[in-house]
């Protein structure tokens, strides 16, 4: 099902403007994001098949089947339950059914561990993109031989320089595995390349050392030791840079680089806003999507900020958040219970 046939079957209970504009926190450059709530047609719903969401291709556009929208209410996400507390201004359509969904039906104490949960996500994206920023790596990609070390009359070098410096050719080489030890091999040198020594490595690209089969009576020349841990921690946190070097928003990263704090500047944002919302949730027992501290949270996006100052804020947040929670008056959790029967009458309203 695609959303205009969602839209022209009558299928749209609900259609709001979310993100950076609901909050009040929009600029010239923001894109605007549509969510919403559908149901299924009935002959769907009552047979096989069920869709929980549908969204366009770059996830601006999402609208959630009713069932899986509430489902997410029950969890207190923070994205769902902001999209029940949109403006008046930023709704575009409301189907009356709807009205029996309240905000205040679903906030509860769990908001304290959803939101600011989500909250530190976004701490840890800020910090990953400060050590992308910060240690970027070369687009030329290491090899196993990067991370092998040869280990001779007690004293271990890198193996390429051991190489160079006695002029021994890769290929040359012949390896065995040391029984019993993790990553040590004995090297073997063919001078004449008469005893068929697979060499170092099979080819540039390859993962692992290559064995050889050693004649009889030949002598090794040294050991070797390969750092197999570090070899595949490097290829993580190389395809991980690469790949968000590939998938990266350029402006957005040109905006951080200009700023020059080496963090995600919206991240930070976001962080702070949602531990904003959480404290305010806990302290007053409502959610408020429109923010009132526009410029502060926008001097953040800015990068106006010190990453060590956001991040103690976030802490005084967390613990204020932690103070409000044993003297909140909330629910524990939403009623699930209660929540599905309201889905069960609604869907009863829908299908008649």
């Amino acid at each position: 099902m695609t959303i205009d046939e969602l839209k022209n079957n009558g299928l749209l209970l609900f259609e709001c403007i979310a993100g950076s504009k609901a909050f009040g926190l929009s600029t010239p450059t923001s894109d605007t994001d549509i969510k919403g709530v559908f149901y299924m047609p009935k002959h769907l719903y009552y047979g096989i098949e069920y869709i929980p969401q549908i969204s366009n291709e770059t996830n601006d556009i999402v609208y959630y089947e009713l069932g899986r929208f509430v489902e997410l209410l029950i969890k207190n996400n923070p994205n769902i339950l902001e999209i029940l507390a949109t403006p008046d201004d930023c709704i575009l359509y409301k189907h009356p059914v709807m009205d029996h969904l309240s905000i205040d039906f679903f906030l509860s104490k769990l908001c304290r561990d959803t939101f600011a949960g989500y909250a530190l996500t976004q701490i840890k994206k800020a910090r990953g993109l400060n050590k992308k920023i910060v240690n970027p790596l070369p687009e030329e990609r290491r090899t196993v031989p990067d991370f092998c070390y040869i280990i001779h009359e007690g004293k271990s070098f890198p193996l390429n320089e051991w190489l160079v410096q006695n002029h021994y050719k890769p290929q040359h080489c012949g390896l065995i595995h040391i029984n019993h030890t993790k990553g040590l091999y004995a090297v073997y040198y063919d001078h004449e390349n008469t005893f068929g020594y697979k060499g170092i490595m099979r080819n540039d690209d390859a993962n692992d050392l290559s064995l050889s089969s050693i004649p009889k009576g030949e002598k090794e020349i040294a050991y070797l030791f390969f750092n197999i841990e570090n070899y595949s921690m490097y290829c993580k946190e190389y395809k991980e840079y690469w790949d968000w070097v590939i998938k990266r928003n350029e402006n957005r990263f040109q905006l951080n680089e200009d700023h020059g704090k080496n963090y995600d500047a919206k991240n930070m944002m976001h962080t702070i806003r949602l531990l904003q919302v959480a404290e305010e949730i806990l302290r007053d027992g409502k959610l408020t999507v429109r923010r009132s501290n526009r410029e502060e949270l926008l001097s953040i996006k800015r990068g106006e900020w010190d990453y060590e100052v956001l991040l103690t804020m976030a802490d005084k947040l967390t613990q204020r958040i932690n103070d409000h929670y044993e003297a909140c008056e909330l629910q524990l959790f939403p009623d699930a219970e209660k929540a599905i029967a309201t889905v069960v009458k609604m869907r009863q309203e829908l299908y008649k």
